[in-house]
């Protein structure tokens, strides 16, 4: 928004600013923030930042967690969640002491590595990328564990099971699993929807268009235009905080979990991609299959050879492996096709405009930190293009049929992805070479991540026993 202090200066007094609020990534992919007075607000705390606790967001440990964060000027936005006008600023982390500078693990800096190593390659100048955010809307949630009770309830006007409510009920329920595109009087939050895009809008996010989905029970999708890879990492921040804040506003509430409703559809977060060299699509060709280009072919060998590692950043949830499963559109299966939704790496056979030909990767979910995710994806295809990856030759198709109709023999041929989140770092132990390139990832990070997981998510989610669980075996 701003390239220097005085322009932020500026704008705050003529804006009648009273607070300047500073955004920090945690290491799980969520925004905390820290706010000051705008009296506070000085050219100074652009060079010597503000410090904070790194433990208490996932990256050092509490001996040695004295960290700042500087924030970054060009990312300002006018909040438009908070009653006294206030200017939000995306930061960057920073370490302190002998080491000073800025700290090797912070997602944003992790995706500036990842650009740089693309550009001093000289296999691209830019990482395109477009995400398509699911997620749900209802009208409550409560839920409860303890040791000898767990609830989970869920209120959705306009699913199906609704039908016998005794108040605000007009009888317009979307049938299950059938919501896909599903249209007025159904569609109860369309026009929340339409909120939540012109908010996008006004913050600079170029919004491509918004839907229903699938899932009967308020299954919604907001889909972005192709920008640049940090960019959009920081644009996935702010859409998942408008879309949040925005429900929250009119009353409901939103979630990004990848399966909150069992036999529902699950939300993903499919990523579209391209890279290009001079300007032009480095993924075209008209000769080529799907008319991409041979680069393209061994980015999405890449992908592909390294997805189950992968999945550890792109998935990394408990949840979201209850999402990963057969019978179900979200891709369990390790090949690439045009138009095929079973498959890992999708091309859209609708897009026709050269300049953005590309392909879009399905399994991924908007549990990650995208910053993370995002370089992942592109250090893994990167290493494609270096080693030519030959998909084809990989045995990874094209498939351009429903790989479950395949007979058992040749579907058995086609791998299949990480059923766990424990399985999936496991993967990630074993493959992770192609990350460490020019230092972008370092064994340290992925070592705290995989600790991280396990000692956060893992351990929780083991030792308690599901609901389902006592239907199965309680009778034993």
């Amino acid at each position: 928004m701003f390239k220097n202090y005085q322009e932020l200066k500026t704008f705050t007094e003529k804006n009648n600013i009273k607070i300047i609020d500073f955004k920090i990534i945690t290491l799980r992919g969520r925004w905390n923030h820290l706010a000051i007075p705008v009296e506070r607000l000085s050219e100074k705390l652009f060079q010597e930042g503000i410090g904070f606790d790194g433990s208490s967001y996932g990256y050092s440990s509490i001996e040695n967690s004295d960290m700042c964060f500087i924030p970054d000027i060009s990312t300002a936005f006018v909040d438009p969640y908070c009653k006294v006008p206030t200017l939000s600023i995306i930061a960057n982390i920073y370490t302190i002491g002998n080491n000073e500078g800025r700290f090797s693990g912070d997602p944003r800096y992790i995706s500036e590595k990842a650009e740089k190593f693309m550009r001093s390659s000289k296999i691209a100048d830019e990482f395109l990328i477009a995400p398509e955010f699911e997620f749900y809307i209802f009208d409550h949630i409560s839920f409860e564990i303890k040791h000898e009770h767990q609830e989970v309830t869920i209120r959705s006007k306009q699913a199906p099971w609704s039908t016998n409510d005794k108040e605000e009920n007009f009888g317009y329920k979307v049938p299950f699993q059938d919501g896909y595109h599903m249209g007025l009087p159904y569609d109860l939050n369309n026009d929340l929807r339409s909120e939540m895009t012109l908010k996008l809008q006004e913050m600079g996010v170029d919004v491509k268009y918004h839907h229903h989905e699938v899932g009967a029970a308020g299954q919604l999708e907001l889909e972005v235009e192709l920008d640049n890879m940090k960019k959009m990492a920081d644009e996935t921040m702010m859409a998942k905080y408008v879309i949040k804040n925005e429900a929250v506003t009119h009353g409901k509430t939103a979630t990004f979990m990848p399966k909150p409703l069992y036999g529902e559809a699950g939300s993903g977060m499919h990523v579209h991609m391209l890279l290009r060299k001079d300007n032009k699509n480095l993924f075209y060709d008209e000769k080529g299959y799907s008319k991409l280009s041979k680069e393209a072919h061994y980015f999405i060998g890449g992908i592909l050879k390294h997805s189950r590692s992968l999945l550890a950043f792109t998935n990394p949830s408990t949840n979201s492996y209850k999402r990963l499963v057969p019978g179900f559109e979200a891709p369990v299966s390790i090949c690439f096709a045009t138009g095929n939704r079973s498959s890992v790496i999708r091309i859209p056979g609708y897009v026709k405009d050269p300049a953005k030909r590309r392909f879009e990767f399905r399994p991924s979910d908007a549990t990650c930190n995208p910053y993370i995710a995002y370089s992942a994806l592109l250090m893994a295809g990167l290493d494609g293009i270096i080693n030519k990856i030959d998909p084809t030759k990989e045995g990874f198709g094209p498939y351009d049929v429903n790989v479950f109709d395949l007979p058992d023999e040749e579907r058995n041929k086609i791998g299949s992805l990480p059923k766990s989140l424990t399985e999936a770092l496991e993967e990630l132990k074993k493959d992770h070479d192609f990350l460490l390139r020019d230092g972008v990832f370092d064994e340290h990070f992925i070592n705290n991540w995989i600790k991280y997981k396990y000692e956060s998510e893992i351990v929780k989610v083991l030792p308690v026993p599901a609901p389902i669980e006592y239907q199965l075996y309680y009778d034993i």
